[in-house]
């Protein structure tokens, strides 16, 4: 049985500009081989991710908070259970429009690489 602490796993800030701890990385988790990463993210109030394009398929799972997620020319507002899909090649970002932290798990499938993430402004 494998099992990661968040508070074992690195926080570092990403190239979106989100606080990330990084769970499970094929490539960076030893003994998982799984195709996707996931990542457990946060924005505190008033902060926002950086326009950004992945090539590959990204999920966003809010936990907490309130934000305001754009991809492509949609925005819409989610909060804790809401569950987004980010198809490929999408430009987004997530606004914290919340008075409290928004915190979301990340699952990108093939996992995250570098290579595969574009910022945008």
């Amino acid at each position: 049985m494998r099992i990661r602490k968040l508070s074992d796993c690195k926080l570092i800030v990403a190239g979106d500009s989100t606080n990330l701890r990084e769970l499970l990385h094929p490539k960076r988790t030893s003994g998982f081989h799984g195709g996707y990463s996931l990542a457990h993210a946060s924005l505190t109030h008033g902060t926002k991710s950086r326009k950004h394009r992945m090539k590959t398929d990204e999920v966003y799972y809010i936990l907490s908070g309130t934000g305001e997620m754009h991809i492509n020319e949609e925005t819409a507002v989610v909060t804790a259970g809401d569950c987004i899909h980010i198809p490929p090649g999408s430009s987004q970002w997530i606004k914290n429009i919340g008075s409290d932290k928004l915190t979301f798990l990340c699952i990108v499938d093939p996992a995250w690489n570098a290579n595969d993430e574009i910022i945008l402004e």
